[in-house]
């Protein structure tokens, strides 16, 4: 994983964020204790007790006992087709894939199989002030760099005003924008304290990777593009025209006999072998030049992973559950754009995406529809707002939309009422070749305008009309309702386009880079078309993808962030006014609403699961009303497939994880057939 943005369209980076920081997974908040009134302790857990007690040994889905040696051959299915340096942490650049995971660490870790927990890995305890204004980490005195230096409180003062700076990528500074400052009081214990009360902070500080001062010495940290001096398990072995790295696993890294590493990591190297683009990356798995890929398109898991490979047994395909919180992925537009300003252009071009064709005849049905930006958890708004969430939007009405305090809108269907056809097929007993849309020239069909329908050729020839009156479950409704909202908003068809009162055409850019979203965007394209709106489908290289990405130089494109049991201080850099302006954030949107500003930092501030639902839910409501985005789709398995007799793995699978991560970290190397969960 890189420090910007992914290798294409469909995902975006979580490297600079809370969930990148503690490795892609699940983090929470810690309980205050006052100093001196209760020990240290080795583990926090948010709202329930920590799952594993003081003495635990190891995690329960890592095998303790598992063999160390072999090798495992990897790919990133998001990363560009190079790396130009291997320091994940600044803007600039394409970072090689792993260093996170392998080669840095952080304060404390995660647990799999439970949310809002995290344990000791470099600070073996931690404790946070009864005020809530400060928090202190005392260091394993074990901790040691891969120079052999010792890991100390210095080192990690270093690490966090070195990571705030104008040298280090802009997430981190947003993310611990309420750090007031830090101090090492000794060799062994750091304290941060706080600008206010933030019950996020304690555990993005647990998340903190730390590195030696050493690695950069005197030159600037933006200029440190070379091989890091860090804590974790492994060492960068050797690099290859910057499209392979391997990494060593060091028999001299300190922490192999932690309950947070036993049974872990137990490959003598792990490599990455990049690829141009996902046609060449899945035939060279075909080939047997690497060992795992997760397939992300349904058509593709459904016709093209077959062969000899998967014939004779050598290579095989797994689905596997995935309880992870889906997040968000969509479309998304530009606000800095003239065009998206209106709430009422945005609403139509969601009205325009036929989510159930799309999975229906492209996805094998294998998605299920996103609705908001908190998918799949407790966080996602439903319905009308309850009384709990009414006393956090009453005070904002004045800024928010009537439409708030309604039933929270949906995204537009075209599943059709019984007994009605599907969308995009031609209605029973009717020729399957005659038109059931209209015209691309609204002009040219009167009966779209009037909500007629185009005549269609019935079985002995005579012309019939389907759909006099459109069904509301239909993309021609949803157009029709498109197009009411566009004249609303003053966009009317005149010189054979779609155009505002100045005369200029409605015309969108859809950017990607990687050329997975074509058949997609062809389908939304042509609907959009009747609409009289153009877009274009533009495809470019990576790393101009990014760049254009971190200098929001785009229309629309598609983004994904990843989802979490306890959202905080992520949003600000996601949602918040401040990041609007901040190259490289996380807000390509261009968002900038005090409401929503105000609801982040109620999400912030809350002390209870229950606070902490109902403020997400509000902030929830608010951005699906804006129409921010045209959200689009999730599934609930993992799509696996793996080169077979060359693995195990342990019995229990984690509960939160991702299947590469899972590889990496409990999986050994065994040429019999594989035991353990799911085989």
């Amino acid at each position: 994983m890189q420090n910007s943005r992914m290798a294409h369209a469909l995902s975006r980076s979580l490297s600079l964020t809370r969930r990148r920081l503690l490795q892609s997974l699940p983090a929470g908040l810690f309980p205050a204790a006052a100093w001196g009134a209760q020990p240290l302790q080795g583990a926090f857990a948010l709202y329930d007790q920590a799952k594993y007690p003081p003495d635990f040994t190891h995690f329960d889905y890592v095998d303790p006992a598992a063999p160390v040696g072999g090798r495992l051959v990897l790919t990133p299915p998001t990363v560009g087709g190079s790396f130009d340096k291997l320091n994940p942490f600044t803007l600039k650049g394409n970072a090689a894939p792993g260093l996170n995971t392998l080669v840095f660490e952080t304060l404390m870790t995660p647990s799999w199989d439970e949310p809002n927990t995290v344990y000791g890995l470099l600070a073996e305890d931690i404790a946070v002030a009864q005020d809530g204004l400060s928090v202190l980490f005392r260091l394993d005195p074990r901790a040691r760099f891969s120079n052999g230096d010792a890991v100390t409180a210095h080192d990690v003062a270093y690490s966090f005003s070195t990571l705030i700076s104008s040298a280090s990528a802009p997430q981190f500074a947003s993310l611990y924008a309420d750090v007031a400052g830090v101090q090492a009081l000794d060799a062994r214990r750091v304290r941060f304290t706080f600008r206010q009360r933030n019950h996020e902070l304690p555990i993005l500080l647990a998340g903190l990777p730390v590195f030696s001062p050493k690695w950069a010495g005197s030159r600037a940290f933006n200029e440190v593009i070379d091989a890091p001096i860090a804590s974790g398990p492994y060492r960068i072995a050797h690099t290859s025209q910057q499209r392979d790295i391997t990494y060593a696993r060091r028999s001299d890294y300190w922490g192999w006999n932690l309950p947070t590493r036993r049974g872990q990591f137990n490959f003598a190297e792990i490599t990455y072998k990049l690829y141009l683009d996902g046609t060449a990356r899945l035939e060279a798995f075909k080939a047997g030049e690497f060992d795992l890929i997760q397939e992300f398109i349904a058509r593709n898991w459904a016709r093209q992973y077959r062969g000899p490979g998967f014939d004779s047994g050598a290579l095989k395909k797994l689905e596997l559950p995935n309880h992870n919180p889906a997040g968000f992925q969509g479309f998304v537009v530009n606000l800095r754009r003239a065009q998206f300003q209106d709430v009422r252009v945005r609403q139509a071009l969601a009205l325009a995406l036929d989510f159930q064709w799309l999975n229906r005849m492209l996805f094998y049905g294998a998605y299920k529809r996103i609705e908001g930006y908190f998918a799949n958890t407790p966080f996602e708004a439903h319905g009308t707002p309850g009384p709990d969430e009414l006393a956090l939007l009453e005070p904002l009405r004045a800024k928010l939309s009537a439409e708030v305090f309604g039933e929270l809108p949906r995204m537009p269907t075209t599943a059709p009422p019984p007994g009605r056809p599907k969308a995009g097929r031609a209605p029973s007993g009717l020729s399957a070749a005659a038109p059931v849309w209209p015209a691309p020239d609204w002009t040219a069909r009167r009966g779209f305008a009037s909500g007629e329908a185009a005549p269609c050729k019935g079985r002995e020839g005579e012309d019939r009309t389907w759909g006099l009156s459109p069904s509301p479950n239909s993309l021609r409704g949803n157009l029709l309702k498109a197009r009411a909202l566009l004249e609303q908003a003053g966009w009317h068809w005149r010189d054979g386009a779609l155009r505002n009162a100045r005369g200029e055409a409605l015309v969108i850019e859809y950017l990607d880079s990687q050329g997975s979203m074509s058949r997609i965007i062809s389908v939304y394209a042509q609907a959009l078309q009747r609409l009289g709106i153009a877009l274009n489908y533009r495809l470019v290289d990576f790393a101009l993808y990014q760049q254009r990405m971190d200098t929001f130089d785009f229309d629309m494109t598609t983004i994904r962030y990843g989802g979490s049991t306890s959202p905080g201080n992520e949003l600000f850099d996601r949602f918040g006014s401040r990041a609007a302006a901040v190259q490289g954030s996380d807000n390509v949107w261009g968002l900038r609403d005090p409401a929503v500003d105000a609801l982040i930092e109620r999400v912030v501030a809350a002390t209870s699961m229950q606070a902490l639902q109902t403020a997400c839910r509000a902030l929830d409501r608010v951005l699906v009303c804006g129409w921010y985005s045209v959200p689009q789709w999730y599934s609930d398995t993992f799509r696996v497939a793996i080169a077979a007799r060359k693995f195990s793995w342990p019995k229990i699978l984690p509960l939160y994880y991702q299947p590469e991560s899972w590889a990496v970290q409990c999986w050994w190397a065994d040429s019999k057939p594989a035991s353990g969960a799911l085989a």
